[in-house]
């Protein structure tokens, strides 16, 4: 860490018409940081880049993105203990067949925490979008030891409030991991003939209680009908068909891109 006094000298000296290049060479100090400092001079604070960690806890700015996130971490996410340079690493598994999608998690990591940067390791049949930070685990306190279909899922108030504002764009985040928008198909009798028709169909699955609870609750909240669908050995699944319903689902959440 620099101090002021520091990179104001090596500001006075960019300002005197030398390059980056030659000014890096000439005290050590990287392009990056320099050109960093050209934007801000002062650090930034890293108390006050998470807003947990304050004196007085808040939620995140951008609570609409934040909102579409935990959906996300909830349905295909987890963090991970990392060295103490790093602290946590958020992965959430997004397939290579939505594009979209991972256009749209990358953003919301970022929109989150501006800070840090949100990359992407790419896995057979999907990519990891990545993010390091010191303060995931206050922005996911749902976190902890073993698998999350295997621990009490729990939000906390402030998450709550969040979800209670931002009811779809969380509806979103678990449809977008572990959910699906089909099309099925029935037969029916219709002047003694046997008619095919097709109608759409929203599905969610998981393997908690706890957050297909999560889901059901807000899908209460905002008025769309569901219903238990059939049980897996290892999932449970949910299912919204109703026309009106699936109209309300198309209008604020919409396929997968």
């Amino acid at each position: 860490m620099y101090d002021r006094i520091t990179r104001e000298r090596i500001l006075a000296l960019v300002a005197q018409g030398r390059s980056l290049n030659s000014v890096s060479r000439r005290t050590g100090i990287s392009r990056y940081a320099i050109r960093s400092w050209q934007t801000r001079i002062e650090p930034l604070s890293r108390a006050t880049q998470c807003p947990r960690c304050e004196a007085v806890p808040r939620p995140p700015a951008a609570t609409h993105a934040y909102a579409y996130l935990l959906g996300l971490y909830l349905g295909d996410g987890c963090l991970s203990r990392q060295p103490r340079r790093h602290g946590y690493v958020l992965r959430i598994a997004c397939a290579d067949a939505w594009p979209g999608l991972i256009v749209a998690c990358r953003e919301a990591v970022k929109a989150v925490r501006p800070a840090n940067s949100a990359c992407i390791v790419q896995r057979e049949g999907c990519v990891m979008v990545t993010s390091y930070s010191h303060h995931w685990l206050c922005l996911f306190p749902q976190h902890g030891p073993g698998k999350k279909h295997e621990r009490p899922i729990v939000l906390a108030p402030w998450q709550q409030q969040i979800v209670d504002d931002h009811p779809w764009e969380f509806l979103r985040g678990l449809i977008h991991s572990d959910g699906c928008r089909i099309t099925n198909w029935a037969t029916r009798t219709v002047a003694g003939k046997r008619k095919r028709y097709e109608y759409p169909r929203y599905f969610f699955t998981n393997r908690s209680t706890d957050i297909i609870g999560l889901c059901t609750d807000t899908l209460d909240a905002v008025g769309v009908e569901w219903k238990p669908a059939r049980q897996s050995r290892t999932a449970q699944n949910i299912s919204v068909a109703r026309k009106a319903s699936v109209a309300l689902m198309d209008r604020h959440i919409g396929p997968k891109y």
